[in-house]
C-alpha cells in the first residue's frame, strides 16, 4: 500500500501526529503493534490521565528536565493552552487540579483516548492494528516505507515518502512500550542515548524498613544525597512500601539518584518530618509532651504523639532506645538525637524499580541528529520522531503527556527546511 505518511506507534504522539497530518489532507496509516490503539494512556494519571499542566510558559518549561531548548519549538507550536483547547472542542470537558494538572472532569483517562482515536478516524487515518514495525526503508538517504509483521508473522510493506517514529520509550511494557524505536532508528544510522527509567520508586536497605510498609506522609521536605551533598530537594508527599519509597516527591527526584546509583554512588534521601517546626520549637514541643505524659510512659507514647505509628519502632531504635523504654529511662541526649531524626530522617537508597513500574524514560533518540524546528531526521528525509522516543522528559504533573502532544503535533505538520 502506498500512503503520503505511516506513522509508527498508536499513543499519544502518533494519535497526535496522524490526526494532524490527515486533518490537512494527507493520506495516513498509523501502525500500532497491539490490539488497539491508545494502551498507555487509558491508563496513565492512575487511570484518570493527567494530560497536561496549566503553569506559564516559564514555568513550565523549567520543569522538561532533558534538552529543553530543543522542545520550545514544539511547545511554541502546540502549548499547554492549545491542547486543552484541543480537547475541550471535542467535547472532553477539563479541570485544574492542585499544581496545576489538568485532568478529563470525568476522572477518566478513556475520555481522552476515545476523543483522539475517533477524531483521527474521522479525519481519515487507516489504524492497522497487531502491526509491529520491523524496519524502515530507505532510498538512498530518503525514507521511502517501511516492513511490518502481521499478528499471523507475514511480513508486510506500507510505502510512504514521510515516516514518524513514535514508538514511545521502555516504560509500561505491557502497553506495548517495548523501545522498537531506538532499534529502528538505530538501523539508519542515529544515535540512541542509554535509556532507563524515570519517575521511578527507589528501593531501600533502611533498617526496620517492614514497620513502614503502607506508611503514607504528606508535608514531608526531602532532600537527595548524592555522596552527602544535597543534589535536588522536593516538597510534597512520599510513601513506602515492601521495597522502599515512592511517591511525587520521591518520583521528582528519582531520575537524579537513578544517574547516580548507575554511577555507583552513594545515594540517599534526607526527609524532614516536621518541616513546620524548627529544632528549638520541636524541643520545646518534646519536653511539653514528656510532662503531660509523665516519667513513667513508655517511649511509645511520645512518639506515638510526635509521628504516625509505623515509624515509632524504627525511630525508637535509631535513637537507641525501645518503645517499651520509660521516659524516666531516657536523658537529655535521647531528646537530641530525637530532634535530630526528626528533622533529618536518612533513607539508604540501594537500587531503583524497573522499567515496569517507571512513569517515563530517559534517554532516547538523540537530539542533536534531529531538528527541532521540524523534527525530522538530520541523516534521513522524510523520517520524523516525536513523543518519548525522543531524549526528552519531564517532572511529573501533566508535563511529559504535553512533550508527546506537542511534538506528535509538530512532526505531522510533515514540515521540511533546506
Amino acid at each position: 500500500m502506498e500512503y503520503d505518511l505511516i506513522v509508527v506507534g498508536g499513543g499519544a504522539a502518533g494519535l497526535m501526529a496522524a490526526g494532524t497530518a490527515a486533518s490537512a489532507g494527507a493520506k495516513v496509516a498509523l501502525l500500532e503493534k497491539m490490539e488497539k490503539p491508545a494502551r498507555k494512556i487509558r491508563i496513565t494519571g492512575k487511570g484518570r490521565c493527567n494530560l497536561t499542566n496549566i503553569k506559564p510558559a516559564d514555568e513550565f518549561l523549567a520543569k522538561i528536565q532533558t534538552n529543553r531548548e530543543f522542545f520550545v519549538p514544539s511547545y511554541t507550536e502546540f502549548d499547554n493552552r492549545a491542547l486543552a483547547r484541543f480537547f475541550e472542542k471535542r467535547g472532553v470537558r477539563l479541570s485544574t487540579e492542585q499544581g496545576g494538572r489538568v485532568f478529563p472532569k470525568s476522572g477518566k483517562a478513556w475520555d481522552i483516548a476515545d476523543a483522539l482515536v475517533e477524531w483521527c478516524r474521522e479525519a481519515g487515518v487507516e489504524l492497522i492494528c497487531h502491526a509491529t514495525v520491523c524496519e524502515l526503508l530507505l532510498l538512498g538517504d530518503r525514507i521511502r516505507g517501511v516492513n511490518y509483521r502481521t499478528k499471523k508473522g507475514f511480513v508486510r510493506r506500507a510505502e510512504a515518502p514521510a515516516v514518524i517514529v513514535c514508538t514511545g520509550g521502555a516504560s509500561y511494557p505491557a502497553t506495548g512500550s517495548t523501545g522498537d524505536g531506538y532499534a529502528l532508528a538505530h538501523a539508519v544510522g542515529h544515535t540512541v542515548e542509554p535509556v532507563r527509567p524515570s519517575l521511578v520508586p527507589l528501593e531501600t536497605s533502611l533498617p526496620d524498613k517492614e514497620f513502614l510498609n503502607g506508611l503514607h506522609l504528606r508535608n514531608v521536605a526531602a532532600t537527595l544525597l548524592v555522596e552527602g551533598t544535597p543534589a535536588a530537594e522536593e516538597f510534597g508527599e512520599m510513601s513506602f512500601s515492601t521495597r522502599g519509597v515512592e511517591g511525587a516527591v520521591v518520583l521528582r527526584m528519582s531520575r537524579m539518584a537513578v544517574d547516580a546509583l548507575i554511577e555507583e554512588r552513594k545515594v540517599e534521601l534526607s526527609v524532614d518530618l516536621k518541616p513546620a517546626l524548627d529544632k528549638a520549637t520541636l524541643k520545646e514541643r518534646i519536653a511539653r509532651e514528656t510532662a503531660e505524659l509523665g516519667p513513667e510512659a513508655p517511649m511509645a507514647d511520645l512518639l506515638r504523639r510526635l509521628m504516625p505509628k509505623e515509624l515509632v519502632m524504627p525511630i525508637a531504635r535509631a535513637v537507641g532506645g525501645h518503645p517499651k523504654r520509660l521516659l524516666r529511662q531516657a536523658g537529655p541526649q535521647m531528646t537530641t538525637d530525637l530532634i535530630d531524626i526528626l528533622k533529618d530522617f536518612r533513607i539508604p537508597v540501594s537500587d531503583y524499580r524497573p522499567f515496569q513500574e517507571a512513569i517515563v524514560t530517559a534517554g532516547g533518540i538523540s537530539v542533536d541528529e534531529v531538528n527541532p524546528a521540524t523534527l525530522e531526521s538530520r541523516r534521513v528525509r522524510g523520517l520524523y520522531f516525536a513523543g518519548e522516543v525522543l531524549d526528552l522528559d519531564a517532572n511529573t504533573g501533566g508535563y511529559n503527556l504535553q512533550i508527546a502532544f506537542s511534538t506528535g503535533r509538530l512532526a505531522g505538520q510533515l514540515k521540511h527546511e533546506a
